[in-house]
């Protein structure tokens, strides 16, 4: 076991744990924000996506002491009152059915907006790359992004299009 500090959320956190525990589990086991979900374990489905410095990464494969000094944030990070456009777009359309993904897919819809706040389909599918939805809610992923895009003053809405976020 080692002292670790990390920044979760804008809050310091001393965590006494083994460097190498995986980013996920100290999140969830350790400091208690279990919005972050453990999907596969192998960083391939999304699920346990937080911010490292803004951008996204799967939690479940990297170990503490990789990250040490970085601002993690996490969906409880995201906005205070889940107002953050990108949240207030996946209710909107009706995004989740089991919801188990959508932490995930939200960390990395809002980490595509800021990067590029004018998103094309392209675009969108290429972010949302591997944040898999077992449910098969990707056009309303979709639409649920440019709806927050339009939100935040970037584009306008965008009709509904043909879902191949996922598609391989």
């Amino acid at each position: 076991m080692a002292s670790v500090k990390l920044t979760i959320n804008n809050q310091a956190h001393t965590l006494d744990v083994d460097p190498e525990m995986p980013l996920l589990w100290a999140i969830r086991d350790v400091v208690g924000l279990t919005g972050t979900k453990f999907g596969c374990g192998i960083a391939q489905c999304g699920a346990c996506t937080v911010h490292l410095d803004g951008n996204p990464t799967r939690s479940c494969s990297i170990p503490v002491s990789a990250v040490v000094g970085q601002k993690i944030t996490t969906i409880e990070g995201i906005s205070k009152n889940a107002d953050h456009p990108v949240q207030k777009a996946w209710v909107e359309h009706q995004v989740p059915q089991c919801g188990y993904c959508q932490s995930g897919q939200i960390m990395s819809a809002v980490a595509l907006l800021k990067q590029t706040p004018k998103p094309t389909d392209a675009d969108i599918d290429t972010a949302m790359q591997g944040n898999i939805c077992r449910c098969g809610t990707y056009n309303r992923i979709r639409q649920a992004i440019h709806t927050a895009s339009a939100e935040m003053g970037s584009s306008p809405k965008m009709p509904k299009s043909n879902p191949k976020i996922g598609k391989r």
